[in-house]
């Protein structure tokens, strides 16, 4: 059975603020890193919320609106917007829409109208972003979410009573004419434009590591999706970041603690005795 979603698309800029996870979190706003069905362990170091990364492994995203209207989704992957993979502000950016008190997980970036790529931990060279040449922002995930506007209600109908004269000391009385005030002009909704290459920097792509994790584009999924348009409000409602590295990188962050390292078998055996005392222990005791 194929996937459906919803994606909307605004024009305007707007600075944009950030609240923490898990501020975030106790909106009800959520978002989740899944792996075969299980929410990968979220581990907080400071302000930042980290996940550890499985090479090789596909992931899934969860989000959720715990709004009673209507809210839009930024949401990117290493700097990508996933229905575009372009890299802009969130305000401007294409976002996945969710109805009230909606939760949808999204499996991957979305190649057309019906079909999307998996996401899969990899490393930075074999990544998306690398393909792409955009690895500025790699080993981050992102969701902005931004509420519908409420919309006020129509204005009242307004009653224009015309009479006229017909004579003297008479007045015929017109029956009243409803007129209603006319709606305001609707705002135009507009696919954000691709920006000019003239005059574009190049910019010199770091070197990269197959030791950090990345986001790959892996194989194809059905994912239906269809376009509209709504009036979103100018702030964010909340905005949801993690941060995903491989354990090793995890333990070299201090947000997980080195393993204990393992005995020296050549210093076991250095310490070696031959005689402790005692008997033999029988490993067959109570057997025949």
């Amino acid at each position: 059975m194929k996937l459906k979603s919803t994606l909307a698309s605004l024009f305007a800029l707007t600075s944009l603020f950030t609240l923490s996870a898990a501020a975030a979190e106790r909106g009800g706003f959520g978002m989740t890193v899944l792996v075969e069905g299980s929410t990968r362990p979220e581990y907080s170091s400071g302000s930042t919320l980290y996940i550890e990364a499985v090479k090789g492994r596909e992931y899934e995203i969860r989000i959720t609106n715990p709004l009673s209207c209507r809210v839009a989704v930024a949401l990117s992957v290493d700097g990508l917007n996933t229905i575009n993979a372009k890299h802009t502000d969130a305000r401007s950016a294409s976002k996945w829409v969710l109805g009230p008190y909606e939760t949808i997980t999204l499996s991957g970036w979305q190649i057309n109208g019906s079909e999307a790529r998996k996401f899969y931990f990899t490393g930075e060279r074999q990544s998306y972003g690398a393909l792409l040449g955009q690895t500025d922002n790699l080993g981050i995930i992102e969701a902005v979410f931004f509420k519908e506007k409420v919309q006020p209600p129509p204005p009242p109908p307004v009653w224009y009573e015309q009479r006229k004269e017909s004579g003297r000391g008479q007045c015929d009385s017109v029956p009243p004419t409803l007129q209603r005030a006319p709606a305001p002009e609707a705002q135009s909704k507009l696919e954000p434009s691709e920006p000019s290459a003239s005059g574009a920097t190049v910019k010199a792509q770091p070197s990269l590591s197959d030791d950090y994790a990345a986001t790959g584009i892996g194989r194809k999924l059905d994912h239906d999706v269809e376009w509209v348009s709504l009036d979103l409000e100018r702030r964010p409602s909340a905005v949801v970041r993690l941060r995903y590295e491989f354990r090793t990188q995890l333990v070299k962050l201090g947000v997980l603690p080195a393993p204990r390292p393992c005995p020296d078998p050549l210093d076991r055996r250095e310490h070696a005795r031959g005689f402790s005392g005692g008997y033999c222990p029988d490993p067959f005791a109570g057997r025949n």
